[in-house]
C-alpha cells in the first residue's frame, strides 16, 4: 500500500473553526479529496481510457456552498439515510418526533444532519478516521451514537468506506456515503451504461414514502440487471417515474449469503471508458439520477445541471423503523452497527 496522505485548509466555519481537506493519492495517481466537515468527499480524480484524469465527482472548491442548502454533494448521511415518514416512528411502545426538512417528511437525518457537523479527524498511516458523537436528543433520536467512518484508498483503485456506530439506547442508525458521480466529468450522465443486481425495487408514494411491498423490476424501466443506458427509458410514462420524477429508489439487492459482500452496481461512461463499480454488505442501494439539479448550484468551473450527477447509495432501505417486514435497522446498546462499501475504478479499452 502505497497511498499518500496530505492536508491543507479549506476554510473556516462560522464559529472560526477552520476546516481541512485531506488528500489521499494512491500509487497509481488516483486522488481522493475528503474534508473533516461533513466528512465530505470534495474531488476524485480518475483516469480515462486516454490516461486523461477527471474530477468525476459533484462539488464544490471552497467551504461556503456546503455551508448552504447544497443536495448533499459528496456527504456522509446519519443518523438515517433516505426518509422516514412524517419524520415519526415508534420504538419500544415510546413515539419519537424527527423534523420534517422533506414536506412533511424527515430526510438524512434531519437539517443538520451528519452532512453539516465537523467530525474529527486522524490520519493512521493510509486512512483517513474520521469520529463524531451524535448526542441523545439530537434531531429528535434517542441515545448517544459514537460514529466513525474510515476512509481508505488502495492500490487497487479502490475507495474503501467502512462505518462503525454504538450507541446506549436503542436508536435506527442506516449511514451512506452520497456522492454525485459522472464519469465523464461534464455534461450530463444519461449515456452512462448502468447494471444493478437487484430483482426488485422498493415502490414508494408521490412522497417519495415506501408502500411497503417490494415490487419487481421485470418488465419495467427500473430492469438494469442487464446493462442499460440511464436515460434510456427515463422518460416513459410510468408511475413509479413519475414519482421520483426519474429514478430515485432503493433497489434490493440480490443477496443470497446475507450480509456477505457483493458486488450491487457498474457503471461505464462510453466515452471516456471509465467504469465504476459498487461493493457492499448492505441488503439495499439508493440509484438517484440527479432529477432535482437545475444549474442554479456552481462548482468547479461548471454548473450542475439537470441529470448531470448520479447517486449509488448503499443503505437498508427507507422508512424501515415503520415498515417492520423491512430488515431491521435498530441498533440497540451492545451491539455494534458495522458495514463496509467498496467504489472500485477502472478502464475499459
Amino acid at each position: 500500500m502505497q497511498t499518500r496522505i496530505t492536508q491543507a485548509p479549506f476554510g473556516q466555519l462560522p464559529n472560526g473553526e477552520t476546516i481541512t481537506q485531506f488528500t489521499l493519492t494512491n500509487a497509481n495517481g488516483l486522488v481522493a479529496k475528503i474534508i473533516d466537515f461533513g466528512g465530505i468527499i470534495t474531488e476524485l480524480h480518475a483516469p480515462g481510457r486516454d490516461g486523461k484524469m477527471a474530477d468525476i465527482v459533484l462539488g464544490f472548491e471552497t467551504i461556503e456552498p456546503y455551508l448552504a442548502d447544497s443536495p448533499y454533494f459528496g456527504a456522509l448521511i446519519g443518523r438515517y439515510g433516505n426518509r422516514i415518514a412524517n419524520g415519526r416512528f415508534t420504538l419500544d411502545g415510546q413515539e419519537f418526533t424527527l423534523p420534517a426538512n422533506n414536506g412533511s417528511n424527515h430526510l438524512h437525518g434531519g437539517a443538520p444532519g451528519f452532512d453539516k457537523v465537523k467530525w474529527i479527524a486522524i490520519v493512521d498511516e493510509d486512512s483517513l478516521q474520521l469520529a463524531y458523537r451524535s448526542v441523545d436528543g439530537e434531531q429528535g433520536y434517542p441515545g448517544n451514537l459514537d460514529a466513525t467512518v474510515i476512509y481508505t484508498l488502495t492500490d487497487d483503485n479502490e475507495l474503501i468506506v467502512r462505518f462503525h456506530a454504538v450507541t446506549d439506547k436503542a436508536t435506527p442508525v442506516n449511514l451512506t456515503q452520497h456522492s454525485y458521480f459522472n464519469l465523464a466529468g461534464e455534461d450530463d450522465i444519461l449515456d452512462h451504461v448502468l447494471s444493478i443486481d437487484a430483482d426488485a425495487f422498493v415502490a414508494i408514494d408521490a412522497e417519495s414514502i415506501p408502500l411497503g411491498a417490494l415490487a419487481p423490476v421485470t418488465g419495467t424501466p427500473f430492469d438494469f440487471r442487464t446493462p442499460r443506458p440511464i436515460g434510456e427509458r427515463i422518460e416513459q410514462p410510468d408511475k413509479q417515474l413519475r414519482h421520483g420524477l426519474g429514478y430515485d429508489h432503493n433497489f434490493v439487492l440480490n443477496k443470497p449469503d446475507g450480509k456477505a459482500m457483493t458486488r450491487a452496481a457498474h457503471v461505464c461512461e462510453p466515452e471516456s471508458g471509465r467504469v465504476l463499480e459498487l461493493f457492499t454488505e448492505e441488503p439495499g442501494v439508493q440509484f438517484y439520477s440527479g432529477n432535482f439539479l437545475d444549474g442554479s448550484l456552481k462548482g468547479k468551473g461548471r454548473s450542475y445541471q439537470h441529470r448531470s450527477g448520479f447517486c449509488l447509495e448503499p443503505q437498508h432501505f427507507p422508512d424501515s423503523p415503520n415498515q417492520p417486514q423491512f430488515p431491521n435497522t435498530i441498533l440497540r446498546p451492545g451491539e455494534v452497527y458495522q458495514t463496509e462499501s467498496r467504489f472500485r475504478f477502472s478502464v475499459v479499452r
